[in-house]
């Protein structure tokens, strides 16, 4: 058994639409931006992750940088399969040393077969041997510690890069759920329309995600506000660059209808919850994980709309990878993971 064991590489995959992190022996060696830089005219891989994002938005006709993931499943199966080889080739235990590659990698509560069969595709081209998947609201739930075999109702939301996930979990499954595609990117995308619509400014994909992160909120009325930020960009009038401030009030306004669809979802799955397991949500509350977790005032807003205490998980972008680590670690004790026999 020992003997085995050193020649098996068991890699826990949380593949993001925005981020991809992967845990091996119980460590997270891999957090990068899910995307590739490719060549186009040869299609070779120049760069993946972080050094792809560094060129992203700001390449010459040769270069193309593509994210594989849209809305949480792979949208470009070339490009994530050279994604997911190019992060385990910076893994610093070389793949050669391993003869048996071991990888259980998390997915949106509302995939389709065709899709689950991408994911499974991608991991075979990375030979990868054995292969498992795990529903992203289950593995964030085993993620913040939660006993998800026991016979109490827990609800998750997973806010994402590109699907927000909502459930209900009970003795090991998923008895309630809600997966919309509104999530991190939207997010970023309203910032991007409401910059052009207010400031006459055009920005890009990376400028809406640092203004998201420096002052993103979803209430226009904070206890702690962030100070006021500059933003750059071109003049959607004269075309010249220019630099307006933007405050975490315009962000609340920018973000409004995108959060106002995820209470929406919210609510349904409330609805559909049957009435026990209402009375334990009613009970313990609410679980944020996932990067729109960290939104300023999201909680309280959920708070207000459901009239349920919310709780933000302690580290929520390391939830679900932590999740499908442990998940991992006991993958014959789990019986809602799908392997590839099952499809």
């Amino acid at each position: 058994m020992r003997l085995f064991s050193f020649f098996t590489q068991e890699l826990a995959i949380d593949l993001g639409t925005a981020n991809t992190l992967i845990i091996q022996d119980d460590q997270i060696v891999i957090d990068e931006p899910s995307i590739v830089a490719m060549d186009r005219m040869t299609g070779e891989v120049i760069a993946v992750g972080k050094r792809a994002m560094q060129m992203h938005e700001k390449t010459h006709e040769n270069i193309k940088t593509i994210r594989p993931l849209k809305d949480g499943v792979i949208a470009d199966f070339k490009a994530a399969e050279a994604l997911i080889q190019g992060l385990l080739s910076l893994i610093e235990d070389k793949r050669k040393f391993f003869t048996h590659l071991k990888m259980m990698i998390c997915i949106p509560s509302g995939i389709t077969e065709v899709e689950k069969r991408a994911v499974f595709d991608s991991a075979d081209h990375v030979d990868s041997k054995e292969t498992y998947l795990i529903y992203e609201p289950m593995a964030a739930a085993l993620g913040i510690g939660l006993d998800v075999e026991e016979p109490v109702g827990n609800m998750i939301i997973d806010i994402g890069g590109g699907t927000t996930e909502i459930a209900v979990i009970a003795l090991s499954g998923i008895v309630t759920n809600e997966s919309i595609r509104t999530a991190g990117d939207e997010f970023t995308h309203e910032i991007v329309e409401f910059m052009k619509k207010n400031h006459n400014i055009l920005i890009g994909e990376r400028t809406a995600e640092r203004i998201k992160i420096a002052v993103g909120s979803a209430l226009p009325e904070l206890d702690n506000p962030p100070d006021k930020l500059s933003v750059n960009g071109r003049d959607l009038i004269s075309g010249i660059p220019k630099q307006v401030f933007t405050t975490y009030q315009e962000t609340a306004i920018a973000l409004d209808k995108s959060i106002a669809k995820i209470e929406t979802a919210i609510l349904r799955a409330l609805e559909q919850t049957p009435p026990e397991l209402a009375s334990d949500i009613y009970k313990r509350g609410i679980y944020l994980t996932g990067g729109g977790a960290l939104l300023r005032g999201l909680d309280k807003r959920i708070s207000a709309k459901t009239r349920l205490s919310v709780h933000v998980a302690e580290d929520p972008l390391k939830a679900v990878v932590k999740g499908t680590g442990i998940a991992l670690k006991n993958s014959k004790k789990y019986s809602f993971l799908i392997d590839r026999r099952s499809i």
